[in-house]
């Protein structure tokens, strides 16, 4: 493996929600493997996702995730806990990169060179792949949730502040996995 392709693209999803954790993955791609189709996780439908994150997965020289927890994410706040997720991404590759590609406009703490590039999840592959797995990823988790926690719609939005979310929310209340310094959770403990 040649040291000059082990640049890793770093991603994170679940920004916005008010439920579940941020997740972040990091991606080194084989240029021997190219991967057709690769673009923002949100500009593809749920089945494109799905196969894409197979063929990734597959195709990749290596890739990880990473996360950071509710308690994290209301501990630090979503952007620092955001950069977390990513910083576990990348050291859990089992190579580590000599160069790491940031989605955002923000690099976490990493054990190499890292650049950010706003909108890379459309124009990087290596972003795009992260975004892909992350999402993937946060969305399998979401539905598993959402048969933990019943009633909120988890599995449908995702945790994404939706008018079905903030009804559950007002009538079951805030779950274990609700992030408690977000507006209307926060609304809700008064």
């Amino acid at each position: 493996m040649q040291i000059s392709k082990m640049i890793a693209g770093v991603d994170e999803v679940g920004r916005g929600p008010l439920a579940g954790p941020v997740v972040a993955a990091a991606v080194i791609l084989d240029p021997s493997q190219p991967i057709q189709g690769l673009a923002d996780s949100k500009k593809l439908t749920e089945k494109r996702r799905e196969l894409l994150a197979v063929e990734i997965r597959e195709k990749a020289l290596c890739w990880a995730i990473g996360r950071a927890e509710v308690e994290e994410i209301d501990q630090l706040n979503i952007l620092h806990a955001s950069l977390l997720a990513m910083q576990r991404a990348v050291q859990a590759l089992p190579n580590l990169p000599v160069h790491a590609l940031i989605d955002g406009n923000r690099c976490p703490e990493l054990p190499c060179t890292a650049e950010s590039i706003v909108g890379g999840d459309a124009t990087e592959p290596a972003i795009s792949a992260a975004s892909i797995l992350a999402k993937v990823a946060r969305d399998h988790e979401m539905i598993e949730l959402d048969e933990v926690y019943p009633g909120y719609g988890l599995a449908k939005h995702k945790g994404y502040p939706t008018k079905v979310h903030l009804n559950a929310l007002q009538q079951l209340g805030i779950s274990p996995i609700h992030r408690l310094t977000f507006g209307p959770v926060k609304r809700l403990l008064g």
